[in-house]
């Protein structure tokens, strides 16, 4: 029953009353704007007529359906629904009704926070729907994607395994990798990398082998190649993942041309499709945005950002799938580290801003994001030097993740305030043992655990130990080279400049401060090409260079204006008040600014 559609099927079309109901009932329905109370009014009319268990059963799951697709009546709805599915599981045959009531009745659950209530009823229609296997896999999806909300990924992955093995028992391929890959996805979230390892190979061969319609043998090799390139990014490979990145890239491209296929599997347990196409483009978007964010093509990534994010717009106006809302959040999360580095930091807090109101809608999406939107107003923090609210924020997100990799991220940008701050040892010795990348590293990723030796060379700059200082930085170009890290380059390269200049070694500081400003111009990160201007300026006049020192010190000069002028703008604006917000749901509106330090006490 497609979007509460009111049909009559037709071995129960034999009483008129019934179908001139019916067809009234649908004609509210689809009215423009729909009149939905009329459309409930003569579905419910069809009761006063004593209609036969089939009728009743189906007219019950009709006005639940209705209603709970339609209006905020979700304790009516939840009473017909009730009824749908008891009645219908006393008819034989019934298949169709009984276990959309079930879906239907366990997403309501759902959304009424009675999550106890959904469980054993989805166990209870998946125990009888094996001779059903379109409703036995989508059940089994379903009782799977329940486990995942409530972070129970163990048994949500157990689930997603009986649906593969049933899957291939009924001869349905196409399902089976569904199954497999779902379950790798939430074995990437696990962090079980020795299990995902063979499962992504064994699905490869299944999606290459599988000959079946073109679209959904193209979006299992979409789902496929981005679990491969999530897989990639997530262990900071940025360099070895390019050929996925780029099959991935075609293979959204082929889909595009694709038109799609009217006709129906003969396998019912193939009815299924993983994303829209147009959902599966703007994921494509995203993770190459991820890429070129992690990569330092800043520019790039904000090319690839804008471009999703319009069609985001166009399709949140015809679609409120929350996948879309969890698309832009996470766009926007990149888009804000990017605007920090290039110099727009007003900008970025008005994002920041955005993301608060985006979550605001949705406690789940709040739920989910929280820890990261309090890691991105503690870069933000930094970025205008409020080092007391960037602690803050660092802490608080460390609070609210689970997440090793985000933990690992905060905790290496938290020992770079520390380093800043100058008097907090003891703090920061303790954050150094943590990520220590010599030994017992928390994570495998190879871009956090160059970033963290490039902490360690800072560490030891500022205290002077400049010989410890340059094997760190060595051992950070050495990892950021191997996987083109251009931003971890170029932080490097400044750094190591500026130790030679300290030490003397004038020759050896322009050898690293050269192609380090080169490199942050390309990508471009405005606090390298402050630091390296200001260098480029010492060395020159220290070397006798008048000119080339006048021309360096007009560029620092330029840099210094355009940070002060963007650094007034962002501290002026009312959305700098989430710099203190460190407890509770985003701030619902925000007040003028008296200062750094006003409270949000009256905003939360």
């Amino acid at each position: 029953m497609a979007a509460a559609a009111v049909v009559a099927p037709q071995a129960e079309a034999s009483e008129s009353w019934y179908l001139a109901l019916l067809g009234f009932a649908e004609h509210f329905r689809t009215s423009s704007p729909p009149k939905i109370r009329l459309c409930v009014h003569c579905l419910q009319a069809v009761f006063q007529f004593k209609p036969p268990q089939r009728i009743e059963a189906r007219t019950h799951l009709q006005v639940g359906s209705v209603l709970y697709h339609h209006t905020k009546n979700s304790e009516l709805a939840r009473q017909h629904l009730e009824k749908a599915w008891l009645i219908s599981q006393q008819i034989p045959q019934f298949e169709d009704v009984k276990f959309e009531a079930a879906s239907l009745l366990s997403e309501l659950y759902c959304q009424e926070n009675s999550v106890d209530a959904a469980k054993p009823l989805l166990r209870k229609a998946i125990q009888i729907s094996q001779q059903t296997p379109y409703w036995h896999c989508r059940l089994l999806f379903q009782l799977a994607q329940l486990h995942t909300l409530e972070k129970d990924l163990v048994s949500a992955c157990d689930l997603l395994g009986v649906g593969a093995e049933y899957a291939r028992v009924v001869g349905s391929e196409y399902t089976r990798a569904l199954f497999l890959l779902s379950k790798g996805m939430l074995l990437l979230m696990e962090r079980k990398l020795q299990e995902v390892h063979p499962l992504l190979t064994l699905c490869g061969q299944i999606v290459e082998n599988w000959q079946g319609n073109p679209i959904q043998k193209e979006s299992l090799r979409v789902f496929f190649l981005v679990l491969q390139v999530t897989h990639y990014l997530d262990a900071g490979q940025v360099k070895s993942v390019k050929p996925c990145l780029k099959q991935l890239q075609q293979c959204i491209q082929t889909i595009s041309t694709l038109h799609d296929d009217e006709i129906l599997p003969s396998n019912s347990a193939d009815l299924f499709h993983w994303l829209p196409k147009e959902h599966m483009c703007v994921l494509v978007y995203l993770v190459t945005v991820m890429h070129s964010m992690q990569a330092g093509y800043l520019e790039k990534a904000q090319k690839y950002t804008d471009k999703a994010l319009m069609q985001l717009e166009k399709l949140k106006m015809l679609d409120s799938s929350p996948i879309l809302s969890s698309f832009q959040v996470i766009l926007l999360e990149h888009i804000i580290m990017c605007r920090l580095v290039t110099g727009h930091k007003a900008t970025a807090l008005q994002e920041i801003s955005q993301v608060c109101q985006l979550c605001q809608q949705s406690p789940r999406l709040f739920s989910n994001h929280a820890a990261q939107l309090h890691t991105l107003l503690g870069l933000y923090c930094i970025s205008v030097n409020c080092m007391d609210n960037a602690e803050a924020q660092f802490t608080t997100a460390l609070r609210l993740t689970t997440h090793q990799e985000l933990w690992t991220f905060i905790v290496t940008n938290l020992a770079s305030v520390y380093i800043r701050e100058g008097n907090r040892h003891q703090e920061l010795y303790s954050l150094l043992e943590r990520i220590n990348p010599d030994h017992n590293f928390p994570v495998s990723s190879h871009c956090l655990r160059a970033a963290a030796f490039y902490i360690r060379g800072l560490f030891s700059f500022f205290q002077g130990r400049y010989n410890e200082a340059k094997r760190f930085l060595r051992e950070t170009l050495k990892m950021s080279n191997a996987e083109d890290l251009n931003r971890l380059t170029a932080c490097s390269l400044v750094l190591l400049g500026h130790i030679f200049y300290v030490l003397g070694n004038h020759r050896e500081s322009n050898n690293m401060v050269v192609p380090a400003m080169q490199l942050a111009s390309k990508i471009p990160d405005m606090s390298v090409q402050l630091w390296s201007s200001a260098l480029l300026r010492d060395l020159n006049k220290a070397c006798g260079n008048t000119i080339d020192a006048h021309e360096a010190a007009q560029m620092h000069q330029n840099f210094s204006q355009q940070l002060l002028q963007d650094h007034i703008e962002a501290c002026s604006l009312p959305e700098h008040n989430l710099t203190t917000w460190t407890d509770g749901s985003p701030p619902v509106q925000f007040q003028a600014q008296n200062g750094p330090t006003t409270s949000l006490a009256s905003l939360l």
